[in-house]
This record gives structure tokens, sequence and C-alpha cells, in this order.
């Protein structure tokens, strides 16, 4: 059988890692895909750099539509990443009849339903097994290895950058600004990195996540993102003091009425296998009804491991390209006519518990106070402490933090319990709030 042609678009970190692991295994390769695949058409701006890691191996342009137009391009591999003139590649290659993979996490949580609906007109396909976690499989596992499962809940440590940071601040109880300068010096973090520390991308990619697992479109722009940017030192030592682990989790999860669609610190457990997931590494839990839970876990990035969800995708579809389209895996694992209507829940209706530390007054009836304020929203709770505080005041040490953790409860009445106990003249500094997943 003649070999699937390949045209990769962008030959930075990813582009040269695949180039790489194809040519290092292509027997290996071939002999699992049944044939051989090839890269036959590179383009990249940065001619140059293009010539050196491919040689004579491929056809290198300038322009991304050189590649697309090629008649013998089977499939486009889309590398270039963000929303713009990749939306409009990406649209364009399908168009063209190309299949397309892609580690392009952004354009398909914002732009997926429409890409996925001109495949699907067309008759290709777009894999994207690059685009979550790295070099972790885990778009295979929920479309195909789960798939006898109605999925409960997903939860994941998908940004290395952040998971980094936060191991960092616990290991060395730094703060956040000092251990993303450091992150930065190290490469973890970009120059800019404002998608990583923000949720941003950990976001995209639960949304990715979100429809694959409940069988519904893509809907970033309902999903709750917060990042790490708030967080100090002395919250993670407090968490730690409690038997849990801060991490970035990007969270969906199935409810009667919904889905929770939700990326935020999240106090987690020690005992989980997921809060021990230390550095730059991912790691995903999945729930289902039948299987129970599972988990995922390696790099969620660099060049090589990312390479491999790009290969695995081509092999894919070395495999099926000559098979019918009602014969391939759904992109997002339902059927396309079966795709479901729950809608993804607003914030205030989410259920969770809480961990909260407020910076008071030392005097007696403050706790009282607060409990009080609590209860009037029948927000019971798990367990209170009280530390002494790290910065007193000038005055001979007259305040103390009061750390309570809470049983389940909405967002929108944790809102409303926050809003008055801020007011209270005794409670002096802004009231930090940690979402808490027992993720049992």
């Amino acid at each position: 059988m003649r070999p699937v042609r390949v045209g990769l678009l962008g030959i930075g970190t990813v582009g040269g890692g695949t180039f790489t692991v194809l040519k290092r295994n292509q027997e290996e390769i071939r002999r699992r895909a049944g044939r051989g695949i090839e890269v036959t058409m590179v383009a990249d701006l940065n001619t140059a750099l293009a010539q050196q890691v491919v040689g004579d191996a491929a056809q290198i342009v300038s322009d991304a539509r050189a590649v697309i137009a090629n008649p013998d391009v089977d499939v486009v591999v889309e590398l270039i990443g963000g929303y713009g003139i990749a939306k409009a590649l990406v649209l364009e290659a399908i168009a063209a009849g190309k299949h397309v993979v892609t580690a392009n996490k952004a354009l398909l949580a914002v732009h997926g339903t429409e890409i996925f609906a001109a495949a699907r007109a067309k008759g290709v396909i777009v894999a994207f097994e690059a685009a979550v976690a790295g070099g972790i499989p885990i778009i295979k596992a929920l479309r195909e290895g789960l798939t006898a499962n109605q999925i409960q809940w997903v939860a994941g440590i998908i940004n290395g950058t952040t998971n980094f940071i936060l191991s960092e601040m616990r290991d060395k109880g730094l703060d956040f600004d000092v251990v993303l300068k450091e992150a930065q010096r190290l490469g973890y973090a970009e120059a800019d990195p404002t998608f990583d520390i923000e949720g941003v991308d950990a976001a995209h990619k639960a949304t990715l996540l979100s429809a694959i697992a409940f069988g519904i479109p893509v809907q970033f722009d309902k999903a709750h993102v917060e990042g790490i940017t708030q967080l100090s030192a002395t919250d993670i030592k407090y968490a730690e003091q409690l038997g849990y682990r801060i991490k970035l989790l990007g969270i969906a999860r199935r409810r009667d009425n919904g889905v929770e669609l939700r990326t935020h610190p999240t106090l987690v457990p020690m005992r989980r296998l997921i809060a021990n997931v230390e550095g730059a590494m991912n790691a995903v839990l999945v729930q289902g009804d039948a299987v129970g839970t599972t988990m995922y876990y390696g790099k969620g990035a660099g060049s090589e491991p990312t390479a491999s969800a790009v290969v695995a995708d081509l092999v894919d579809i070395a495999r099926l390209l000559d098979a019918a389209p009602a014969a391939r895996v759904p992109y997002l694992a339902f059927q396309p006519d079966e795709m479901s209507t729950l809608p993804i829940l607003p914030l205030d209706e989410v259920i969770t518990s809480f961990y909260l530390r407020l910076r008071v007054a030392d005097k007696a009836g403050v706790l009282a106070k607060i409990t009080g304020i609590l209860a009037e929203q029948g927000i019971s709770i798990d367990a209170v402490i009280q530390r002494e505080a790290d910065e007193v005041s000038g005055e001979g040490g007259n305040q103390t933090d009061l750390i309570i953790l809470t049983h389940d409860t909405s967002e929108g009445g944790m809102n409303k319990a926050l809003a008055a106990m801020q007011a209270l003249p005794t409670v002096l500094a802004p009231i930090v709030r940690v979402r808490k997943e027992e993720l049992a």
C-alpha cells in the first residue's frame, strides 16, 4: 500500500519532534499502521530552521497554503497554534478534502463545533490527541477505552507550568511571583505566561474533555476559568497542615440538570494519587459508572511526548484512510445526531466544598458571627482551626487567621456568605476562598 503523505504546518518544538519520531520509528510505525507514513512537505516561515530539521527529506515552503493545495498531500498536521490563521488553514484543508491532525486545544475549544461540522460534511477526519495532556492518550481512553461507561466526572492537572509553580511554592515556601520568575528562567513558563497562570490553557483542555465525556458541544465560552496568581504560600502551607495539596484542576462533572465545567485551584486530599503529581507532569482522573476511577499520568508537553500523540493520530488515519466515514470513531465519541443538550451550569449552581481563610481581629465573638453567617446560608462546617497570623499588626499581635473547611454547598450560597463576612469590621483583609474536591 502506498504511504500516507503528510504535510506539516509548523516545524517548531512539536513539528520537529513529529518529524524525528516518524523518522526514527518508521519501521515500527509501518508495521502498526499497515502502510508507511511520510512527511513530504513542511511549511514554516523560518525555512532555514525547517531545512536544519528535515534536510532533503521533504519539500520546504514558507506558505502553508501551498501544502494544502498540493494534491499529493493526504493529511495536514496543524502545529501553528492560536485562533487566527490556524482556523483558516484547518478549514481550508478540510475544504480541500484533507484529513487534519492538530495539537491546537485553543482552536478546538473555541471553534471546534464549526470545524467538526465542516469535517463531517466533507467526510474527513480531524484528530486531536495531542491537544490535551501531551503524550497521555486521554482522548483515546475517553472516546474508545471507556465507551461502555457513563462518565460521571473528569478532573485533571492538565497544565504543566502551573503544576510546576505550585509544587515549587509548596516545597520551598515561596510566593507565586518568585516561583514564576524561576519557572521562566528554567523554560517551564513562557515570557508571557498569561494563558497558563490564568487557567485559560487548562480550561481549553477541560472543555474538550467535557465534550468527549458527556457528548455535548464544545462550549469554552461557558466555562469558569480561574488561575493561580492569587494563591499565597500561606494557603499552600495551611492546606498541607490540613492534609491537602492545592492543584490547578480542570473539572467536568455531570449533574442531573447539567454539566459543571470549571478550572480553578483546588484542595485535593494528599492521599489521592493525583495530589502527588509533581513538577511539570500531567494527570487526569476519570470516574465511570462501570470501571470506577481510572488515572492517566505522564508528560503533558514537550517535543517528543506531544509528537507521540500526533503520530498516534497519523497511525489511526492511516488505518482508516479507505474506510467509510460511518465506520470511524466520532470526533467527540458520540454520534453527531446523538449529542446531548445538557447545559453548562452557571457557576452559582455548582456544588462543591470550600477552604476559607479569614484574617480577623483576635476578639471574643468573632468566630460566632462568622459561623452564624454560614449557617444562615445553610453551609455546614467540616472543620475550623485558628493559626497565629504570619503578619500581625504593630499593636501586639491582635490578629489571627481562621481557617474553615466546609461541607458541600452551592457557589451562590457561598458568595452571599462571603459578602456578609467580608463586611464585618472584625474581618481585616480580603477573604481567601479555594474550592475543595475529595475526588472519591
